[in-house]
């Protein structure tokens, strides 16, 4: 079983940035670029994104919405080269790091993805999210024991979440197959009886 819940940032900015708030026309279009986004209208909410940017390129929010929305048109390479510019702006924003953590596990980067959740807990350690995002990294890329350890962190502050349990019953259940699989290949018979039980083989 395989269940990947993923927290994302899905609250769009709906103040606009102090050095466009004089330009009507251009608070008027990031706000219904916001309203876009919060429809469901992701195409259209990037359409009045790259308005947005192009008059007022140095918009950081507006790289941060505009990122969002093709995340969940699923282009996460555009998400994360928005995110990256954030970033660069602001290195602290610890939200558009797991934003970018996101995209990269999406693509299959679980290296990259698991760097952007540790840099996520460096900056803000109380943040959840990110040690179960990282679970799932780690997981992807069978480093089972630092998965565990990060769902177990999850657990010591939410003993309650579920999805915790099931990713780190998963990430057992892998190490016990792995640990299987090896001592079979070296020719435990036990240990090969074990695998085809754990493995739901006949």
């Amino acid at each position: 079983m395989k269940r990947m819940i993923i927290s994302l940032i899905c609250l769009i900015l709906s103040a606009a940035s102090a050095s466009f708030a004089a330009d009507i026309d251009v608070q008027a279009l990031f706000d219904r670029a916001n309203e876009h986004y919060n429809e469901g209208r992701f195409d259209k909410a990037i359409e009045d994104y790259n308005t947005v940017i192009s008059k007022v390129p140095d918009l950081t929010e507006a790289y941060q919405n505009r990122a969002m929305a093709y995340y969940k048109k699923g282009k996460y390479e555009q998400a994360i080269s928005d995110l990256s510019r954030v970033i660069a702006a602001r290195p602290q924003q610890f939200d558009a790091l797991n934003s970018r953590g996101l995209a990269y596990l999406r693509k299959g980067d679980h290296e990259k993805a698991a760097d952007d959740f540790t840099k996520v807990i460096a900056i803000n350690p109380k943040y959840i999210e990110a040690y179960y995002n990282r679970g799932i990294a780690y997981r992807s890329m069978g480093r089972y024991d630092q998965a565990i350890e990060d769902y177990n962190r999850v657990l010591s502050m939410r003993s309650d979440d579920s999805n915790a349990y099931a990713s780190r019953g998963v990430a057992l259940l892998n190490k016990a197959i792995a640990d299987f699989k090896k001592a079979c290949d070296m020719g435990n018979r036990n240990a090969c009886d074990n695998l085809k039980e754990v493995s739901g083989k006949k």
